[in-house]
């Protein structure tokens, strides 16, 4: 059974960060808007290097994701920042009308997923939005899985020509995955093999399903563990 361990432990929003700050670096045509959670979204760094290419829409997620599928008419990659909620269930038309169905090159990037805001109650949480991406016509869905992971999927979405809803949370997740990884869309990884169960897992959770299959071990059940990032 191939062990895993960890050293640190690291929110994925933070990776998010340092990937948009990478791409800042790397790609000028990349541009990033956000509904006024900055720091919620870890985008100071790109901010701070790339003024010029950030827009502070404020407290309408619906307008940004207009002036964000306007941006790709341009030639330009905008990442759109806010919670998961108010990145799908609140703009889904906006989404749907202006940017799916035309095939905008947006990157809708959203944190604090699933039911990891839970101090600030359900409207704040959503976990709905994986389904509701994924009926979108040409939206690719990533849920990256670490620190490490959502750094390579950050710079990786910006390669791909299309709608991508990339997902990641607050609270910090051990970090198992390498460093210097190539994420590859649409493709899922094995992290685990074995010949009694399967387990898939996407996000967060992979690291429990990890943990799930090495309780298995002790009591004699060989499992496969996935983990369905994309």
């Amino acid at each position: 059974m191939k062990t895993y361990t960890y050293t640190e432990k690291k929110d994925t929003r933070s990776g998010f960060g340092a990937g948009l700050a990478e791409l800042g670096r790397t790609n000028k045509n990349v541009v990033a808007l956000c509904a006024d959670l900055i720091g919620s979204l870890k985008m100071n760094t790109f901010i701070d290097e790339n003024p010029d290419r950030f827009f502070q829409v404020g407290v309408a997620e619906a307008n940004m994701m207009g002036i964000a599928a306007g941006l790709t008419i341009g030639g330009k990659i905008p990442f759109t920042g806010t919670f998961a909620n108010f990145s799908t269930g609140r703009v889904y038309d906006q989404i749907r009308q202006s940017i799916a169905y035309s095939g905008k090159n947006v990157k809708i990037c959203a944190s604090h997923a699933g039911l990891t805001l839970g101090e600030d109650g359900a409207t704040h949480q959503i976990l709905e939005d994986i389904g509701l991406m994924k009926m979108l016509p040409g939206m690719v869905v990533i849920n990256p899985c670490d620190y490490n992971q959502t750094k390579a999927a950050t710079i990786a979405i910006a390669a791909h020509e299309g709608p991508v809803y990339l997902r990641f949370g607050r609270p910090a997740v051990p970090i198992f995955t390498p460093a210097d990884q190539k994420f590859e869309i649409g493709k899922a990884i094995q992290f685990q093999e074995g010949n009694d169960v399967t387990i898939v897992a996407t996000g967060h959770l992979v690291w429990e399903a990890l943990e799930a299959a090495k309780v298995l071990h002790e009591k004699g059940i060989s499992a496969d563990v996935i983990n369905i990032h994309t």
